[in-house]
């Protein structure tokens, strides 16, 4: 027997019953805690989970819809998760439907903005999971990610202090739901 395979037969008959093992353990011990499931007192947990409804309602000021937007947003909203890095969704009123909003302080995206102000030829873009992002870190509140090589500009606003995982995070629904378009800096 090839020594490459005899070894790979060694480690699966180890492995395998170790993971089973785990498996089991883990579903008999969150069977036998009276509290799996259920949302515990801030008192237990060091904090209360938050729910979507605790959360007011977002006002938020968007762009006009374009035709671009009206084309290609309505498919990366129904591709975005109900929550987001730990974050839930919250309920936001804005003049457009391509706007979404997760956690306090929230995290934003709008779909169909226009080419951030400091696109432009030159300008260094982030790639993050085949998505390239132009980052404006100019507001001391907040930091301004845009999805720069997609058929519309989708801008993901963070509050100060949040890394980027929202952003990674929506990387992939973003690809899933927007094909790539070469980036096109301004002047």
């Amino acid at each position: 027997m090839d020594p490459l395979r005899r070894a790979a037969i060694l480690i699966t008959a180890i492995t395998l019953p170790v993971v089973i093992a785990l498996v089991v353990l883990v579903n008999v011990r969150g069977a036998d805690d009276p509290t799996a499931g259920q949302d515990l007192p801030a008192d237990i947990e060091g904090a209360a989970p938050v729910r979507p409804e605790d959360l007011p309602v977002l006002e938020l000021a968007t762009p006009p819809v374009t035709p671009e937007a009206e084309a290609s947003c309505p498919d990366l909203m129904g591709n975005l998760p109900l929550e987001l890095a730990g974050e839930p969704s919250r309920r936001v009123r804005s003049e457009t439907p391509f706007v979404y909003a997760w956690g306090e302080p929230p995290v934003v995206l709008t779909c169909g903005v226009e080419r951030p102000a400091g696109w432009t030829v030159g300008a260094s873009a982030i790639q993050i999971n085949g998505v390239q992002w132009h980052v404006d870190t100019s507001d001391p509140d907040s930091t301004v990610w845009t999805a720069v090589d997609r058929p519309v500009y989708v801008e993901m606003r963070l509050p100060a202090g949040v890394d980027s995982a929202p952003v990674t995070a929506l990387t992939v629904p973003l690809a899933e739901a927007l094909p790539y378009q070469e980036p096109t800096p301004g002047p």
